[in-house]
């Protein structure tokens, strides 16, 4: 029996623990050969004792798939290093024979208060989430264009990682909230932008009980990593051609379409505002625009 994601070759990123690792365990079981992307470092994004050393967790998680009968390959680029990432969907393609999927999942948390905040704790989260899915997608999406070019066109599909704390924002997580809102937006054009080469690019917003989520919530009725798994594998199929451009939260048994910034209530004057008039406008249209979602983590 053929099954959703014969043929197809993915690379999931982060794959080594929570879940990436979930998604590309239910990736290869639908078929798929998984290029098991890991760097090997700490929640915080640090190397040290027992991180990046021996057997990593991404030579974990292939041997796992190798085991149940799939084909895997590990792989431990910094995905947010440019040349790394161009060497990782090299790697697909040579070892594979090609690029089908890309999974964005990487990243790490240096949660702080705004004020806070140091720059070096900024640039590390906004680099590894923000730089970490867009120089994957850089190189693969090159990589698809000239498969086009060439007449060998790919039903490719990109899966990104926003999240919550990106869409509602989240109390004493700044920059990893930006980050996320930043790949929100990153997903909505790369969508508009290669689809004429047969890419689609959705983002999901997944929620569940990891490492990362531990330290900053109670995660005791969170849904486990590999509920959100099922739904990267049908996004990651050839039937899924028909979406694009989305953000798809999860949460357990539920998903929920995301609508993003989109125009609410509006008043047009017909001329330029005077500063004194702005208040009482303002005031009538947000009475009319439905409650802000509640915040995360508040």
């Amino acid at each position: 029996m053929s099954k959703l994601l014969d043929g197809r070759v993915a690379i999931v990123t982060g794959a080594g623990r929570g879940i990436g690792r979930a998604h590309a365990l239910e990736l290869a079981a639908h078929g798929a050969a998984v290029v098991v992307n890991d760097y090997g470092v700490s929640l915080a994004g640090q190397r040290g004792p027992g991180e990046g050393s021996g057997e990593s967790p991404a030579d974990q998680v292939v041997a796992e798939i190798e085991a149940a009968g799939g084909r895997a390959v590990a792989n431990g680029a910094d995905v947010a290093d440019f040349a790394d990432a161009e060497a990782m969907v090299r790697q697909a393609i040579d070892t594979f024979g090609g690029l089908d999927v890309l999974v964005n999942n990487a990243g790490f948390v240096r949660d702080r208060m705004l004020v806070n905040t140091s720059e070096e704790e900024w640039d590390a989260v906004v680099r590894v989430h923000l730089k970490g899915h867009f120089a994957p997608l850089r190189h693969a999406g090159a990589y698809w264009r000239a498969e086009a070019k060439e007449g060998r066109q790919r039903s490719a599909r990109v899966v990104n990682t926003s999240s919550g704390a990106g869409l509602q924002g989240s109390v004493g997580q700044a920059t990893y909230s930006a980050a996320k809102a930043g790949i929100a937006g990153l997903t909505l054009v790369a969508a508009q932008e290669m689809g004429r080469y047969g890419v689609t690019v959705n983002a999901i917003a997944p929620v569940a009980r990891t490492r990362m989520t531990e330290g900053a919530f109670d995660t005791s009725a969170m849904a486990l990593p590999e509920d959100n798994s099922p739904v990267v594998a049908w996004l990651a199929s050839v039937g899924s051609a028909d979406v694009t451009g989305r953000v798809i939260e999860i949460d357990g048994g539920r998903i929920t379409v995301e609508n993003g910034w989109s125009h609410g209530p509006s008043h047009d004057l017909g001329r330029r505002w005077d500063a004194a008039e702005v208040g009482p406008a303002l005031r009538d249209l947000l009475s009319a625009a439905p409650d802000p979602e509640p915040v995360y983590g508040a």
